[in-house]
């Protein structure tokens, strides 16, 4: 019996409950695998980007030598909060292609790493990154665990990291930015896990390919800050500066 007929003998001995349960399971799955890709492209996009801008003296001193530097510095936050309040509003394919500009401004905003720490270590802390993150997504995708509050506590946190963080760009304190970062690394793994089990939640209300692909790309912007937060937070603790 060929493996498509076993198949089907299988789905036709279902339950109507068990057939309805086994299409949720194979829908999720690609909306998860959809977010994912989505993140990792806008992480690959800024990556090239960054490094891009390297290459150019001309291009980092026009970035970081004027005032054209808060622009891309501030670019992205705004990027974020119109994607946030008008998801609804617009179109799939615009809402993509706002993800794609945001992770490039990202890029171009992040390229200083580069100048900053050596390229071994930048390499090295992209990967602690990345298996941390992993484990951490795989954790809130399979737990069954309400993260609700602990998602809420870690938000109040992410505050007060913004806070002190404004505040250490006048004192310039190499101690509270050391606190800085660790605390950041904390509310930034909790954050992830948090954040892939309210993006597996969202997919129940999911209806329709265009309101499933908006819901991924926000999925997937969500994800992309949580990574590239603990990645610039994990730097500052273990990045060789040059």
């Amino acid at each position: 019996m060929e493996p498509n007929e076993r198949f089907s003998l299988r789905t036709q001995s279902m339950t109507p409950a068990q057939a309805r349960d086994t299409d949720i399971d194979v829908g999720l799955r690609e909306y998860m695998l959809k977010v994912y890709n989505f993140m990792a492209s806008g992480l690959a996009l800024t990556g090239v980007v960054a490094y891009s801008m390297t290459l150019s003296q001309t291009a980092m001193q026009l970035i970081f030598g004027t005032p054209l530097f808060w622009v891309v510095a501030l670019a992205p936050l705004g990027f974020v909060f119109y994607l946030s309040s008008r998801m609804d509003k617009i179109q799939a394919g615009t809402a993509q292609t706002l993800f794609w500009i945001f992770s490039a401004l990202m890029g171009m905003s992040l390229a200083s790493i580069f100048v900053v720490y050596t390229g071994t270590s930048i390499a090295r802390v992209f990967f602690i990154t990345a298996g941390t993150f992993a484990g951490m997504s795989l954790y809130g995708y399979t737990t069954k665990r309400d993260l609700t509050g602990l998602g809420s506590f870690m938000f109040m946190g992410l505050i007060g990291i913004i806070i002190a963080s404004v505040d250490n760009m006048f004192l310039q304190s190499s101690a509270m930015q050391f606190m800085i970062s660790v605390i950041g690394v904390l509310v930034f793994v909790v954050l992830t896990a948090y954040h892939t089990q309210k993006i597996k939640s969202m997919y129940s209300a999911a209806d329709g390919h265009e309101v499933a692909t908006k819901k991924a790309i926000m999925g997937a912007l969500r994800l992309y800050l949580d990574f590239i937060n603990l990645f610039i937070m994990l730097l500052h603790l273990f990045g060789a500066r040059r």
